[in-house]
Formats: C-alpha cells, sequence, structure tokens
C-alpha cells in the first residue's frame, strides 16, 4: 500500500499557510543516491528490543521508533533526505494481543524539545524540499484559490515508499508492523532528537471499539544507547 494514502490517514490536516525556506538546493550527487535493487533496509525486529521504545503491558502493544540521522546507517534510500533536513524514522508496532489493531485512524508525531508538534511528510511535501525552491513568504490559500498545477512526485520518493513504507495499517495478532516515516527537522535546534519525542495516538482495535493509550517514545533512549 503507497505510504502516502497511510500519512494522509496517520497526519493531522493540512495548514493553509505554509511557510518554507528559500534555499538554492545543490544538485544531488549520484554517489549519494543509493539503488535500493541492490540494498535493503534490515530486517524489522519486535518493538521491544529497540532503545526508544513504550509497552502498554495492559493491553499487549510496544511501539519503537529508530531514527536514521547518518546516511551510512540507512545507504538503501534512493534519495539523500537526512541532507535535505528530512529525518527518516522507522516506527515499528509490534502486537502481542488477540485482537488485531488498525492505525487507520493513527497519528504520529515528532514531538521537539520546544514542543513543536510535526507530522510525517507527505511525499508532495518531500518532493517540494528535495527538488524546488521555495519562497520564504508564507503562502496564504484564497477561500476560491484558482487551480495550481502540481508538480508530479519524483519516481524515487513513490519507490522509497513501496520499498520501505507501511504495507497495510492493519496490525494482527501476535505480529509485527513496520513503515519509515520522514519528518521535516530543518531549523529545529541541534541536535533535534535530544529532548525529542515521538507521540503516537489513536491506535484502535480493529473492530472500532477499543482506543489504546497513547505512546510517547523518548528518543533519549535512542541517544543514551548509541553512546
Amino acid at each position: 500500500m503507497n505510504l502516502h494514502r497511510i500519512r494522509r490517514r496517520l497526519n493531522p490536516p493540512a495548514r493553509l499557510a505554509i511557510t518554507a525556506s528559500l534555499a538554492l538546493l545543490s544538485p544531488i550527487s549520484p554517489g549519494l543516491i543509493a539503488h535500493a535493487a541492490d540494498k535493503k533496509a534490515p530486517p524489522a525486529k519486535p518493538a521491544s528490543q529497540y532503545p526508544a521504545n513504550d509497552t502498554h503491558p495492559n493491553e499487549h502493544v510496544t511501539v519503537a521508533a529508530e531514527p536514521c540521522d547518518d546516511p551510512r546507517q540507512c545507504p538503501f534510500f534512493r534519495l539523500p533526505y537526512i541532507q535535505h533536513g528530512l529525518l527518516p524514522i522507522r516506527v515499528i508496532f509490534t502486537n502481542d494481543s488477540d485482537h488485531a489493531l488498525t492505525l487507520e485512524d493513527a497519528r504520529m508525531q515528532f514531538i521537539s524539545a520546544n514542543d513543536d508538534k510535526i507530522p510525517a511528510a507527505t511525499e508532495d511535501e518531500i518532493n517540494r524540499r528535495i527538488f524546488t525552491i521555495h519562497s520564504t513568504q508564507p503562502i496564504h490559500i484564497p477561500l476560491d484559490p484558482f487551480p495550481i498545477k502540481r508538480t508530479p512526485v519524483d519516481k524515487k520518493i513513490t519507490e522509497d515508499d513501496t520499498d520501505f513504507g507501511f504495507k497495510s495499517t492493519t496490525l494482527n495478532a501476535h505480529a509485527s508492523l513496520d513503515g519509515y516515516l520522514f519528518y521535516d527537522i530543518q531549523g529545529l535546534d541541534e541536535p533535534a532528537l535530544k529532548h525529542a519525542e515521538l507521540y503516537v495516538k489513536m491506535v484502535h482495535t480493529l473492530d472500532g471499539k477499543q482506543e489504546l493509550f497513547a505512546f510517547t517514545i523518548s528518543f533519549d533512549k535512542w541517544l543514551a544507547a548509541r553512546k
């Protein structure tokens, strides 16, 4: 399943004002582009085996987050996302309960140390960051806007989505589900992961009768383990 469609459900509604930086993006070096035809992401482990995780013992569900802030650690991506201020985070769900879960309505937000709430970037947002130049001024969308011609999303982005993103929004009982999401951390204080969290909410049982408590995954655990 294409991740941009999953992201539309995982992310909050788009803002009416969009601010982006004016920066002439340097050409992408062929040496920085990794081809997933040759390289694959390592198999995901159960969420409890990652340093940054949050377990709900009563619900028998664990969620983990594994960032990649060094391109050498995730060379399978086709484009240099990290060099363009987009942080890939692998999110792993492990469901040890007897009930299937759904991420259909889930929200997964990067919460910075300054309490900036950042949703996962859509394919369009990733495409604009890597391949276009933006205005420094906010763009106010009128109530009755003129039709805007959209720039097609680069094929490498959709291919990375297919290969490394969430394949489904359904998490079966006694199973795991994982995928990479990209978060725009450009402009955050360095290091962006220090005192930051991944906040996951609105995970439901597949029958919709129960909403799980929210998960809070501290990236300080990940930083401490890396040291």
